[in-house]
């Protein structure tokens, strides 16, 4: 039986008349331009306390960035154990290479780009995973998603499990443009490639997960 998964969260929410909205997003906008100039001000601060050995201040970054660390490197492994050690690791990298971070993007972006080096090699250390079927129940319950019914938790194992039995560069790449949502200008800076390449491993990628699935009598809306 074929399953659609063509989202993977959902928004409900009623829409604001456009002279509340326009008032709203603008004060929102103000709101977020403040804190965001406090916010890198004290970051540019702790960075250049970090360079001058100052331990203090590397915690505060990590406690600033490690939500999103830990988020990103979630999608390379479900074990929390593996999944605490691969946070433990990004930050210890970031640690020792902080002198070289010249400020060319932001300590997120930066952060994001060892993350996704350490999970890479993660993978590239087991190997191609091997994968179990998911159980019945749980194709049968995809079977007709709507908007009412989508179960979030089961569409991401699906996923996950289809995911890992790619090879590495097909998996990385896919997990960034459609998991992470990075631009193209972003996977390749993340991984260090030409946006030429990113393009190609994306389409190629593409064609195979789209394969793998069918043959699990499963669509994807890619």
């Amino acid at each position: 039986m074929p399953v659609h998964l063509s989202q993977f969260a959902l928004v409900c929410s009623q829409p604001l008349n456009e002279t509340v909205n326009a008032v709203v997003a603008r004060l929102f906008s103000l709101r977020q331009d403040a804190d965001s100039n406090a916010t890198h001000t004290a970051e540019f601060e702790d960075i250049r306390q970090c360079k001058n050995g100052d331990s203090d201040a590397y915690r505060r970054l990590i406690e600033r960035h490690q939500t999103s660390v830990s988020k990103l490197l979630w999608r390379f492994t479900r074990d929390h154990t593996e999944h605490e050690e691969l946070v433990q690791q990004t930050f210890v990298e970031a640690w020792m290479s902080l002198p070289g971070f010249r400020g060319d993007a932001p300590l997120a972006h930066w952060l994001a780009r060892i993350a996704t080096r350490v999970g890479y090699n993660y993978w590239r250390h087991l190997g191609r995973q091997k994968t179990t079927p998911l159980p019945d129940e749980i194709l049968e319950g995809l079977a007709h998603v709507d908007a009412e019914s989508f179960d979030v938790q089961h569409a991401a194992e699906l996923v996950h499990r289809l995911l890992a039995a790619l090879p590495e560069n097909d998996r990385l790449v896919l997990t960034m443009r459609y998991l992470e949502q990075c631009s193209i200008t972003d996977t390749a800076y993340r991984l260090g490639w030409t946006q030429t390449r990113v393009k190609v491993q994306t389409h190629r990628a593409v064609a195979k997960l789209k394969q793998l699935a069918a043959d699990r009598n499963i669509e994807l809306d890619l």
